[in-house]
């Protein structure tokens, strides 16, 4: 059961550790005029401070429509403890993974809690807890307020980023470099990924440009580079439509493969046939995508 408490009475601490998103908190913004706030938001008693944990966008909703009070819920009285309900939830709004290596983190150095006992409580493995425990390392903490604060996509600094972050020529800087470049500019997906392969591996006046800030004209000018297929024959035309497709469906099943609605046993089976034979032509492909990619940068 829920209680209304005064909204002055949160502590807010934990609002960094969530990611923001102005459209869907415009979209909640415009349904909490019309139905109130229907979910209750979510923190621990600690005796010292109620701490918010979970429902910072209700909050920020009912600060601009100077709503008083707030539906609310009680994790406990340990912040540990209610961190882990929140990790563990299988909410509809549930966490990233930026997230939850954030809630990881703060459990192992703050609550002095340690691998093996966030997984277990957590009910994951140890690689779990430790692939997230290592991905802020390469986060740079100007990078982490960035894509915190929802100006640049998650989606693209995972799939886009990490692919050029797995380049030995380019560093921690680099791509500090491109976020700050590009954040808060509102860029499509597809936008990003064509800046970013111009910042990354195209020339030093692209990249010089990108930093100045002068991104239409970038743009401009990457979009109309495809216009050369023209020039291709049809085998080249083939190949490049689908390294285009491979490139897309690389980046999906990525990102679907961590959701936690992938449940059922007869799924699970064919998935396991089927990624069995991706992960035997793994070694062979990357060889070969290697290869030709060396041999169309030469030319």
């Amino acid at each position: 059961m829920h209680e209304y408490i005064e909204r002055n009475t949160l502590d807010l601490r934990y609002q960094g550790y969530r990611l923001r998103d102005r459209d869907r908190e415009a979209r909640l913004l415009a349904d909490i005029v019309y139905r109130g706030i229907e979910e209750p938001l979510q923190g621990v008693d600690t005796g010292n401070a109620r701490v918010l944990l979970n429902g910072f966008r209700r909050f920020r909703c009912a600060e601009k429509l100077h709503l008083e009070c707030v539906p609310y819920i009680s994790l406990g009285k340990e912040e540990a403890d209610g961190i882990l309900q929140l990790v563990q939830g299988r909410q509809e709004q549930g966490l990233s993974i930026l997230e939850q290596a954030k809630f990881v983190e703060e459990l192992l150095t703050v609550h002095g809690m340690s691998p093996a006992e966030v997984a277990q409580s957590l009910g994951r493995s140890k690689g779990w807890v430790s692939m997230r425990r290592g991905l802020l390392d390469a986060v740079s903490s100007t990078v982490q307020q960035i894509l915190f604060a929802g100006k640049f996509p998650v989606y693209c600094y995972m799939y886009t980023l990490r692919r050029f972050m797995r380049m030995n020529e380019v560093g921690q800087q680099d791509v500090e470099a491109f976020v700050r470049a590009v954040a808060g500019r509102r860029l499509s997906v597809r936008e990003i990924d064509l800046l970013a392969e111009a910042f990354f591996r195209g020339s030093d006046s692209l990249r010089q440009g990108i930093e100045a800030g002068k991104l239409d004209w970038t743009l401009e000018y990457l979009q109309n580079v495809p216009d050369a297929q023209q020039s291709c024959n049809d085998i080249e035309r083939r190949l490049l439509k689908d390294l285009q497709g491979v490139q897309k469906f690389m980046q999906r099943i990525m990102a679907q493969c961590g959701d936690r609605r992938l449940e059922s046993r007869a799924f699970f089976a064919q998935a396991n046939l089927l990624s069995g034979g991706v992960l035997t032509q793994l070694g062979p492909f990357e060889e070969s995508m290697r290869q030709f990619h060396d041999r169309s940068r030469h030319m």
